[in-house]
């Protein structure tokens, strides 16, 4: 059954919808079209937030953790898209190297065991690699439904990586490289590298990101004849923030002309919530330090750098984002859904719930909880002319369209900062 879903069925959210659904052919088209221009990221995963004005993506996974929330059903999309991806990036490949982030949490070995099961479902002989060097013999790592996998350790074999006795073609990384690269990845110029090193945490910015997203977002509204802010978060610049309070004042002024813009927007279309934007870090994957305001005057400079900086941190790069709330509630609980894709095909998504935060919360945190998106009918197609709001299918295409929005500037942001790029000016 598809999850009982609260959403806001009038307004801008369902004029939206009902364009979307107008539009599939030139919308299809359109992306056929960006994808002979440019490579999409292998796999992806974008949290979206349906305000009910608005349906907007406030982050952008290059190496996602999740794929254990898809259901059954998705399974098969998931394999034929990872058989499309390899099969372009690596034809004769049949050896996966999985390099997984640390293994501590039953959750994260559950979606490591998923990607196992769809790569190898896909014709590939797919083995875990560590890239901690105290790992010296094999380990095994004891999944939730008692099962087991293999963690090995790395060998590196001039410009190749592999295991022993396994050398494979192709190199899935699925740690975002938070502390760096480490030399065991450096100089593999002689397999695929996937991601590519210049999308973990350390050369990654959301800012950049989002920069990259508004410009694909303005193509896009171009095509349909629409306001591009109806699926954009307005983002500031990025300000790097020192514990003795530099760079407050920057991030404030960019927080105060963001509000300046959305109470614009709200009146434009009538929309009675007051904005808020929030003050999130630029950089890595820290959903803990999120400050709302609704007025810069708000800001509360020492309590901010008291939270920004308990950990003992000198300096953090941050950045001001609109603010978009969810509507929807899964049994009173807020949500948000996640779609989740590998290349450019969307293979499925999920309900990240949180009984414990408002609307206008971040709900990546400590007690979240997770739905799958399901449907009450037996196939995922969206169906045109059914009245808007009314079709999960259709609202889910709606999110898998946005969600491939958020992925294509993904692919134009690793366009842009990937160090061995040719240049023809």
């Amino acid at each position: 059954m598809v999850p009982h879903l609260i959403t806001a069925l009038t307004g801008p959210i369902n004029e939206l919808e009902a364009r979307i659904l107008e539009s599939m052919p030139a919308i299809e088209r359109w992306f056929r079209l960006e994808w002979m221009e440019h490579t999409p990221p292998f796999y992806t995963s974008v949290d979206l937030r349906n305000a009910g004005f608005k349906l907007a993506p406030v982050d952008t996974e290059l190496f996602p953790h999740g794929f254990h929330h898809l259901t059954e059903a998705m399974l098969p999309l998931a394999v034929q898209a990872a058989m499309a991806a390899i099969e372009k990036i690596c034809p004769e490949a049949k050896n996966l190297l999985l390099i997984p982030a640390e293994c501590r949490h039953s959750f994260y070995l559950a979606h490591l065991q998923r990607l196992v099961r769809i790569f190898t479902l896909a014709g590939l002989n797919v083995r875990l690699g560590a890239l901690d060097p105290a790992l010296k013999a094999p380990r095994q790592l004891i999944l939730p439904d008692g099962e087991a996998l293999e963690l090995e350790p790395l060998v590196r074999r001039r410009r190749r990586l592999g295991l022993a006795n396994f050398d494979p073609c192709t190199v899935l990384l699925n740690d975002p490289l938070a502390g760096g690269v480490p030399p065991a990845l450096r100089g593999l110029h002689e397999q695929y590298l996937l991601p590519p090193l210049h999308a973990g945490c350390e050369v990654r910015r959301k800012s950049r990101h989002f920069q990259s997203y508004e410009e694909v977002a303005k193509k896009f509204a171009k095509l349909l004849g629409m306001d591009p802010w109806l699926i954009t978060p307005l983002t500031g610049a990025g300000c790097r923030v020192a514990a003795d309070g530099t760079g407050l004042d920057a991030l404030a002024a960019s927080a105060d002309a963001l509000l300046a813009k959305l109470r614009r927007k709200h009146k434009e279309y009538g929309i009675g919530d007051k904005p808020y934007v929030v003050l999130k870090a630029d950089a890595g994957r820290d959903g803990q330090n999120i400050v709302a305001l609704r007025d810069a005057a708000e800001l509360d400079a020492q309590a901010l750098r008291a939270q920004l900086f308990a950990d003992g941190q000198t300096a953090r790069e941050m950045l001001a984002q609109e603010g978009v709330p969810t509507h929807e509630r899964i049994h009173d609980a807020v949500a948000e859904p996640v779609v989740c894709m590998i290349d450019r095909y969307v293979i499925g998504g999920y309900y990240r719930v949180h009984a414990g935060r408002r609307a206008d919360e971040n709900l990546a945190a400590p007690g979240s909880d997770f739905v799958p998106l399901a449907f009450a009918e037996s196939h995922h197609l969206p169906r045109r002319g059914v009245k808007p709001g009314a079709s999960a299918p259709n609202r889910f295409y709606m999110y898998g369209v946005v969600g491939r929005l958020a992925m294509l500037a993904a692919a134009y942001e690793l366009e842009a900062t990937d160090p061995d790029a040719e240049s023809y000016e």
